[in-house]
């Protein structure tokens, strides 16, 4: 048997129980992974605490919400143990079969190029919070060398987010880029990766985060009261796009009082006051741009960039699986830079 987390009910994280599972089994087009590391983000408790918004019905399956009750953890990194019938060779050889651990599989690779044995990242997926998730063949990105579990199960969910939110704002060389919450899991990719395009970028954070973005490229301001002026001093020639990675009243107000054009502001998380600023939603609600396509594409050059050392991978802390409530309520205090992993 293996393990699976999952809640019993809606509720604060003591709702989450760690129960007894059959070791998955693949259909076509999918293959199981033995998770090494899955990564913890703020969706996960807003999935059962009921303060997540609407998702489209299109997007229920990729959410976790398909079912009466959410299907936790939504990225993972590990260890391809099985492979579906159209997804292994074109052989006899023991296609579905498991794999133990220091046991050799003989079977090759089907015409997609997946074996068992393969250290691979998962995303997306959902029900990551278990020994082993079942993922169809196109979540799976081949993991680097270079990159550690921790960091390829807490890559995907948090890279693909601000990749999305710095295409559809079209941030470039140029720009001057405000990112609200820099410190977060979104935000330290946002600021990464929009360095990387050539932006000059304002994040803001708590002070004791200020040397962390300073050392990845940004000029870091405090959130609170005068927000805007310290914005403003900061960027002497404006504001350009800006991504908020928070959602509060502060970050959307400051954002519409910076950017000339309301297009050019994406906000991943907030109020319905969103709905009425002319901004960019990005998100699995309705008439929210879930933008699937584009985090598909953003894949291999995270994977890429995170492997090569180019773009960091920050992990506050670890946790056992059966430890997941106690992850969540670390992460809902949301102290610590980074992000949280929980570790089968």
């Amino acid at each position: 048997m293996a393990r699976t987390v999952r809640p019993t009910a809606f509720g604060t994280p003591e709702v989450l129980e760690t129960v007894p599972t059959p070791v998955p089994r693949p259909a076509a087009g999918e293959v199981v992974v033995r998770v090494r590391a899955a990564g913890v983000n703020p969706i996960d408790w807003k999935l059962y605490s009921g303060a997540f918004h609407a998702v489209d019905d299109r997007h229920k399956d990729s959410a976790g919400v398909a079912g009466a009750l959410p299907r936790l953890g939504l990225e993972c990194a590990g260890v391809v143990t099985k492979v579906g019938p159209d997804v292994g060779p074109d052989t006899d050889a023991d296609v579905g079969a498991d794999v133990g651990a220091g046991v050799d599989d003989e079977a090759g690779a089907g015409a997609n190029g997946v074996r068992v044995g393969d250290e691979v990242i998962v995303y997306p997926v959902t029900g990551a919070y278990a020994d082993y998730v079942t993922a169809p063949v196109t979540s799976l990105i081949p993991k680097p060398a270079g990159l550690g579990w921790y960091e390829a199960g807490a890559l995907m969910l948090a890279g693909t987010t601000a990749a999305h939110a710095l295409d559809v704002t079209g941030v470039g060389p140029g720009d001057t880029v405000l990112v609200h919450g820099g410190s977060g899991g979104v935000g330290l990719m946002a600021v990464q990766l929009a360095v990387a395009l050539g932006a000059t970028v304002i994040a803001t954070a708590a002070e004791r985060n200020h040397g962390l973005l300073r050392g990845l490229g940004a000029l870091p301001v405090s959130y609170g009261a005068g927000l805007l002026d310290r914005v403003r001093a900061a960027a002497p020639d404006g504001i350009t796009a800006a991504i908020d990675c928070v959602g509060t009243d502060e970050a959307l107000d400051t954002s519409v009082a910076s950017v000339a054009d309301r297009q050019r502001i994406a906000s991943i998380t907030g109020t319905d006051r969103r709905v009425t600023a002319g901004i960019k939603i990005i998100g699995n609600g309705p008439g929210q741009d879930a933008g699937a396509d584009i985090r598909a594409a953003a894949r291999a050059g995270l994977a890429a960039g995170a492997g090569k050392g180019e773009l960091r991978v920050l992990i506050a802390s670890v946790f056992p699986l059966s430890e997941a409530a106690r992850a969540h309520r670390a992460g809902a205090a949301g102290h610590a830079p980074g992000k949280l992993v929980l570790v089968p």
